[in-house]
């Protein structure tokens, strides 16, 4: 489905993704717990982005669809 909205869902996820990679690995380099505590938030925001990001592609893929079906039948 070629879709504006829905392609830049998926690069908001993708970049999202990619963040969480950079500060996966930040996180395994660190030897302090407070900055370690700082980065799993990060990690915690971000995953709750993702979590928001993909609910609204599945909302808008379920309406493209219906939206569709709509079409075909007229």
């Amino acid at each position: 489905m070629n879709d504006p909205y829905l392609d830049e869902l998926r690069n908001d996820f993708q970049n999202y993704s990619n963040h969480l990679k950079k500060i996966k690995k930040k996180l395994l380099k660190m030897n302090s717990i407070e900055a370690q505590e700082k980065i799993i938030k990060q990690i915690d925001s971000i995953a709750n982005k993702m979590e928001t990001n993909q609910k609204q592609s599945v909302k808008v893929t379920k309406s493209r669809i219906q939206e569709r079906k709509k079409k075909s039948k007229k």
